[in-house]
């Protein structure tokens, strides 16, 4: 059988997929409109409508009432604070959405990004469901595009020779079980470090060593699982089987 190349899996990182890049691109147009475009009154109404407010599940009033709860859920993660919060977000899109949407394709970088975004809202909600906080920000989403990428990124590649030509063909990254995320050193570590560093942002809030933060940590954690536990349940890629098949 001769085997697919697979050249993707050779495209160096800054090679961003189209949609990860359009993805980005919208990221910054809405905050660009919402900051050029709108006056305090206007950023404060867009903010209501489409910001995810957990407080809306018991006080019904704000605009748009509790059936914003279902758009806010995703809409919440194309709002953004400043331009520094949504450079960052939108660089960190890039880095974990680009091996995602090259391992998962367009759908699969579309899933992780929106589950991720309502877990976080969800997970934020948990926390602050008596609060008049709101959740606005892409981390929720490309934390989801973190924990997915997480549970291949690390594992091994795998290849076979091609029976036509005798080259070894790169076939792609299995998907490591969710275990892998505490059994893989490296993905171990990253997981370790992630949530440590997301849950000393309410210990240093609690000691009074984190100043003024404003940082979900929630979403975080909320996004990184449930993109984590997505990879089980996203559409095989054709180059699935033939991995498998060499395992």
């Amino acid at each position: 059988m001769s085997l697919p190349s697979n050249d993707n899996q050779h495209q160096p990182i800054f090679n961003v997929p189209p949609i990860v890049l359009l993805t980005a691109g919208i990221l910054i147009a809405v905050f660009a409109a919402y900051e050029l475009a709108l006056d305090e009154e206007g950023k404060l109404q867009f903010a209501l409508w489409f910001g995810f407010w957990p407080i809306r599940f018991w006080y019904p009033d704000i605009p748009g009432g509790q059936v914003a709860i279902v758009w806010s859920l995703f809409t919440h993660a194309f709002l953004h604070a400043s331009w520094a919060h949504v450079l960052l977000n939108t660089a960190w899109l890039v880095i974990f959405g680009t091996p995602v949407a090259r391992r998962f394709g367009n759908l699969g970088f579309v899933a992780a990004f929106l589950v991720g975004a309502a877990a976080g809202a969800l997970t934020f909600a948990v926390f602050q469901s008596g609060s008049l906080q709101v959740l606005i920000g892409a981390s929720g989403g490309v934390a989801g595009l973190t924990g997915l990428a997480l549970r291949f990124m690390f594992q091994p590649m795998i290849v076979a020779k091609d029976p036509v030509t005798g080259n070894f063909i790169p076939l792609g990254r299995r998907i490591g079980p969710i275990t892998s995320l505490l059994t893989e050193t490296r993905a171990r570590a990253f997981t370790l470090i992630w949530f440590g560093l997301n849950l000393a942002i309410p210990l240093m809030a609690w000691i009074g060593a984190g100043g003024d933060m404003q940082i979900a940590w929630q979403a975080h954690l909320g996004g990184f699982v449930a993109g984590a536990l997505l990879a089980d349940v996203l559409p095989k890629q054709p180059f699935d089987k033939l991995v498998a098949d060499q395992e």
